[in-house]
């Protein structure tokens, strides 16, 4: 019995040490996460034409919108899935714009540090639709899906900003579902428009700050039968410590088809500090915070091969969680307006 309770006590010695030391590096992270955002100064990317040879003004998400809608795609050694998407998704945007001159566009990707021809699959779809619609953000390295995202979106032009994957799981066309109930929440808060009547000033679209998230909860119970197991794991385990870092009101936070208005990216992304898988929860908080309406919208959503989520993503992902809880419930991570 005496070698039972020594054992125990020399267990939970190394378990209270285990978890000390696991909080005070969260917090110190928190800390030091907060002194790095206030004291970092965007270096803006440089887009290039490579048809001219030429740089290109780099736009800001506090300018006035110049499109109507921007498609942000973050992409990270993306070679061979990249094409297919691009493809799918510029033959749409295409063929709108040619049945409404008012619809204006560009598609912003992010090359997160690729090792492969992620670059060279990207330049070549810039080259083709010329770089006032198609432009390439290089990182120089791996920074996470949640920087990727952020440059893009602080670097875009659209009224309308939507984030979509790499890989094409959701159908471009689903914007459109977004899109429209932007509109109609806009509608509801405010007039918005492009003039002005009964002295009321009006605002455009951009004006009006609203958060769209595309959701795949609907497939939830036949994913639970057809997905890897550990895939069901992670799906099931995120979705309690979300609840518990952010609170309920988005039922799938991590679908990767989003799209904002131009004032809600500015007071988003100018503030998220969560670099990778974690940041989409982030901006649920942020949204909360600044009492930004959020609307959750079914989209069509297919799996396709080559997922960067595997069970190695659960450490960061409880690592990203806990120093987004101790950095906001703290005071740590300051909230800018």
């Amino acid at each position: 019995m005496g070698l039972f309770w020594a054992l125990f006590e020399s267990l939970s010695i190394v378990a209270s040490v285990f978890v000390f030391g696991l909080l005070a590096s969260i917090v110190f992270a928190s800390f030091s996460r907060s002194r790095s955002h206030k004291c970092h100064v965007e270096a803006p990317p440089v887009f290039e034409d490579p048809n001219s040879l030429k740089s290109v003004s780099v736009p800001h998400i506090s300018d006035l919108a110049e499109k109507y809608i921007s498609l942000i795609i973050p992409a990270y050694n993306e070679e061979h899935r990249l094409p297919g998407a691009l493809d799918e998704t510029l033959n749409y945007l295409e063929e709108r714009a040619a049945k409404d001159k008012a619809f204006t566009y560009e598609v912003i990707i992010v090359d997160d540090g690729s090792a492969d021809g992620t670059k060279r699959v990207a330049f070549d779809f810039v080259k083709k639709y010329t770089v006032e619609n198609v432009r390439l953000v290089l990182l120089g390295r791996n920074h996470g899906k949640g920087e990727a995202i952020r440059k893009g979106m602080l670097h875009s032009r659209g009224e309308l900003l939507l984030m979509l994957d790499a890989d094409g799981a959701t159908k471009v066309s689903d914007l459109e579902k977004l899109e429209n109930q932007i509109h109609a929440v806009a509608a509801n808060e405010q007039k918005y428009g492009d003039s002005t009547s009964s002295g009321d000033v009006t605002l455009r679209i951009s004006d009006v700050p609203i958060a769209a998230f595309g959701s795949r909860a609907h497939l939830e119970e036949k994913a639970l039968a057809s997905r890897k197991w550990y895939r069901n794991f992670l799906m099931k385990g995120f979705h309690l410590v979300v609840l518990l870092a952010a609170g309920p009101g988005i039922r799938d936070t991590q679908c990767g088809f989003k799209m904002f208005t131009r004032a809600a990216a500015r007071k988003l992304f100018t503030n998220i500090r969560l670099k990778r898988w974690c940041f989409d929860v982030e901006l649920v908080y942020l949204c909360k915070f600044f009492s930004i309406p959020m609307i959750e919208i079914s989209v069509n959503w297919s799996e396709i091969p080559g997922s960067k989520v595997n069970l190695f993503s659960i450490p960061n992902m409880l690592w990203e969680m806990g120093l987004m809880s101790v950095g906001y419930r703290t005071g740590m991570w300051k909230i800018h307006s």
